[in-house]
């Protein structure tokens, strides 16, 4: 099962992950399978200093895998070049879709989240696979779909509309 994908771009305190959370349950409740992808420009570490699996990867280890009854996570050192998007696809399990925060220059359909008030110029004049923006303003976007920010379900629609999950 190939996922379909729609990234989920804009400025920092956009609205952005605000946007996202709100969208997960909307499309689970729609009978949805769907994970996020969360791409971040600054160093993270999930670990920390002086728990067995910080030690474990400070000692060498290539990979560490964290398990328990509620949940399991993969920490994966990266050597040489950041991995794609396409590689991190490859590493979800299959579902129905894939929303990517971020990666805002790799080619795949893209949601804008622009708030006029943040001061920050558009994104889409430059990038031709946002297809649509998400405001909380009336604007002209080219030609794109403009939608309300502040209306999650009636973005949901939009999205079911556009990745071909309903006519």
């Amino acid at each position: 099962m190939t996922p379909k994908v729609l990234g989920i771009i804009g400025w920092s305190g956009s609205g952005k992950t605000t946007l996202l959370v709100a969208l997960v349950p909307l499309l689970r409740a729609r009978g949805l399978t769907v994970s996020t992808i969360k791409h971040t420009h600054h160093g993270f570490d999930m670990d920390r200093p002086g728990k067995d699996t910080y030690r474990h990867r400070e000692a060498g280890a290539h990979e560490v895998l964290v398990a328990s009854s509620a949940r399991w996570a993969l920490l994966h050192e990266v050597v040489g070049e950041e991995p794609g998007l396409p590689d991190l696809l490859t590493k979800l399990d299959p579902v129905d879709i894939v929303l990517v925060e971020g990666f805002k220059t790799h080619p795949y359909p893209k949601l804008e989240v622009h708030r006029p008030s943040l001061g920050k110029p558009p994104i889409w004049p430059d990038a031709p696979d946002v297809v649509a923006v998400a405001s909380d303003a009336d604007l002209d976007a080219g030609g794109r779909v403009v939608l309300n920010l502040n209306d999650p379900a009636g973005v949901l629609d939009w999205i079911l509309h556009q990745l071909a999950f309903v006519s």
